[in-house]
């Protein structure tokens, strides 16, 4: 079966990315915090961190990004070689092998046989796709385990990887199913009807995330009877939320990096806080953590990304669908095609959306001051996490712009120093009230 060459003119994928681009823009003004910010204070890193301490994090900070992006390059090469053998067998008369038809051309005899074989490309894809870049990931975990930052044991990591894969895999031979299911019966629209799945997939994960996929992976139990949950309990109660539950997460089985996040929406919302914060911080550190990542329930920014998502995933999805087109050299690209061009399209969307999290990570920051009052633990805990984590407190701008979804520890501790000089975060606008009256009146 003769695949169908796309319609679309030869930039019509790049008018598709831009669009797009313009539209997380877009999103990112509309979305962006503009109140319960504190303007950060120009901080010396050298006032909190010691030459050697920032050398030796940019040392390993620095090889870790070499070698991550040699693996996404060794995953793109990868791609194009496979779209390039698609395009190149579609256009060779004289290949005897029968030309696959397009992810959305199932045969019409036996369209069921047709979809698994589909779903089996995609699992197969996906297992070529996390094998080949595995090497650069084991020389990262090399370097990890050589400066303590890893703690599992080859074997466990390999359990890791292979639950990984496994889950890679079938989610990826399902949406391929789906795609396909969706090409056939929208054609090149098919990406409209994606867009809007596509976010209630990441509603559905958001909601059974916490409590379905992390247990595969860590061991989670709710924050003991003691100081520090009758503490968290108080300081969401000032914060005016409503927690069902604080975990603590095993996370010390792989790491001794300390960390906390929120996630999940709903009943399935929680606190996680790794156990490596829970040893080797203060109680008074741990505060200002638990107060960090309280601002983010009270300011809804789980829902938050999701709206974000909601305004940029039909613009997001046009372009991975125009793109795909023009890579695979037809209405119906293979898979290959689609997974290169949504890597495409995912890194120019990902460099916007990192403004809407490091604004929204700002604000968390303000709101950790302002709720705790600790500005002496807040600069603490921030200059021990960064050792312990070996972070760089100063990165180069464009490395924070294009990769940072924290703002750069330096603009932490500068919010800090604002906070201490006496500044406090910008109030809300307040609506002016009164009588209305009519023009002319």
């Amino acid at each position: 079966m003769a695949s169908r060459r796309s319609t679309q003119p030869d930039r019509a994928w790049l008018a598709a990315l831009g669009a797009a681009v313009a539209a997380a823009e877009a999103a990112v003004f509309v979305l962006r915090p503009r109140h319960g910010l504190i303007a950060a204070r120009a901080v010396d890193p050298l006032e909190h961190f010691d030459t050697a301490d920032i050398a030796r994090a940019r040392r390993y900070g620095r090889g870790q990004l070499a070698l991550a992006a040699m693996g996404g390059l060794t995953e793109g090469a990868l791609l194009v070689w496979l779209v390039r053998r698609g395009r190149a067998a579609a256009a060779d008369p004289s290949d005897p092998s029968p030309e696959p038809p397009g992810i959305g051309a199932a045969p019409p005899a036996d369209p069921p046989l047709a979809l698994g074989v589909i779903g089996a490309r995609g699992a197969g894809l996906s297992l070529a796709l996390m094998l080949a870049p595995l090497p650069f990931g084991a020389l990262m975990r090399t370097r990890a385990l050589r400066v303590g930052l890893a703690t599992q044991s080859w074997r466990g990591w390999a359990g890791d990887v292979a639950r990984s894969a496994a889950l890679g895999a079938a989610f990826t031979a399902a949406g391929a199913v789906v795609v396909a299911a969706l090409m056939r019966r929208y054609g090149a629209d098919w990406w409209r009807a994606a867009a809007g799945g596509s976010v209630v997939v990441a509603v559905v994960v958001t909601l059974a995330g916490p409590v379905v996929l992390d247990p595969i992976f860590n061991d989670f139990e709710p924050l003991p009877e003691g100081e520090l949950r009758r503490e968290v309990l108080a300081l969401a109660a000032r914060a005016g939320v409503a927690i069902a539950e604080v975990f603590e997460v095993d996370a010390s089985r792989r790491t001794s990096a300390a960390n906390a996040y929120v996630n999940g929406l709903g009943a399935s919302r929680r606190i996680v806080l790794y156990d490596t914060l829970l040893a080797s911080f203060t109680a008074a550190e741990a505060r200002t953590v638990v107060a960090h990542e309280l601002a983010h329930v009270r300011y809804r920014d789980v829902p938050r990304l999701l709206v974000y998502l909601g305004l940029v995933a039909p613009a997001g999805t046009r372009a991975v669908a125009r793109l795909a087109e023009r890579l695979g050299g037809s209405a119906e690209p293979e898979l290959p095609a689609l997974a290169l061009a949504a890597g495409v399209v995912s890194a120019a969307l990902g460099v916007v959306t990192r403004q809407l999290s490091r604004a929204i990570e700002r604000r968390a920051d303000a709101f950790s001051l302002e709720l705790t009052g600790e500005a002496d633990a807040f600069v603490s805990f921030e200059q021990r996490i960064t050792r312990q984590n070996l972070a760089d407190p100063d990165p180069p701008r464009w490395l924070a712009v294009l990769l940072g979804t924290h703002p750069p520890i330096v603009e932490r501790l500068g919010i800090a120093a604002a906070y201490r000089a006496g500044e406090r975060a910008t109030p809300p606008r307040r609506r002016r009230s009164g009588p209305r009256t009519r023009a002319g009146s």
